[in-house]
């Protein structure tokens, strides 16, 4: 099977650049909005700026009208990059070309993205066990208490080998969905009200295969 990455590779194929020097590790996250089929040629601007950022990837195998199999390389979040920068940085961020936006929280400011919800994100790209997912808003809810998620609130979607939850990233609207063991969460109080997920929370639904 051939693999592909639609786009240059970057460091740790693909995924993020490692900090500048001289990077303040304790700055902010922030999302943001890119031209559509961009993003890699966005984090390639960036690395090459030297602008701290990370692009999750997920694989995807793929079947060719002549019937061959590959394996593609794409962006977890469709036109969606991360970057940590001061705030006073926006205006070189959004110099970068195909970088169209910095995604906005309450009050106008750029959200911040939480830097667990990054450093989970790593993990789980770097194991292979994230992959999109349709965003989910209602339903029960979970705690995941174990492995690099551990502590954050799911959607939780059954599969025939296993269960899926579903964490949902409220500052850019996207979900992903991650591979987990029954034993490794817990149900919360069912009377709980369904409500959009902040980053780092989620909602929990039973889907049965």
């Amino acid at each position: 099977m051939q693999i592909i990455d639609s786009g240059t590779p970057l460091h740790d194929r693909g995924n993020e650049a490692p900090p500048p020097v001289g990077s303040d590790s304790t700055e902010p996250w922030f999302a943001v909005y890119t031209t559509s089929r961009h993003e890699k040629r966005v984090a390639q601007h960036m690395e090459q700026r030297e602008i701290e950022h990370f692009l999750p990837l997920y694989r995807t195998n793929r079947k060719w009208r002549d019937g061959s199999r590959v394996t593609l390389e794409l962006p977890l979040f469709p036109c969606y990059i991360f970057v940590r920068i001061q705030r006073s940085e926006r205006a070189r961020v959004l110099g970068v070309p195909g970088a169209l936006a910095l995604i906005n929280g309450t009050g106008g400011d750029p959200a911040v993205i939480q830097g667990a919800a990054i450093e989970a994100l790593r993990s789980g790209v770097a194991n292979g066990t994230v992959e999109p997912h349709p965003i989910l808003t209602v339903g029960q809810h979970v705690r995941i208490h174990q492995g690099p998620f551990a502590g954050m609130l799911g959607v939780v979607a059954r599969k025939k080998n296993g269960f899926r939850v579903v964490l949902t990233l409220q500052q850019i609207m996207q979900s992903l969905a991650i591979e987990v063991n029954e034993s490794d969460v817990e149900v919360l109080d069912a009377a709980l009200p369904a409500k959009r997920f902040e980053s780092g929370a989620v909602g929990l639904r039973w889907q049965h295969a």
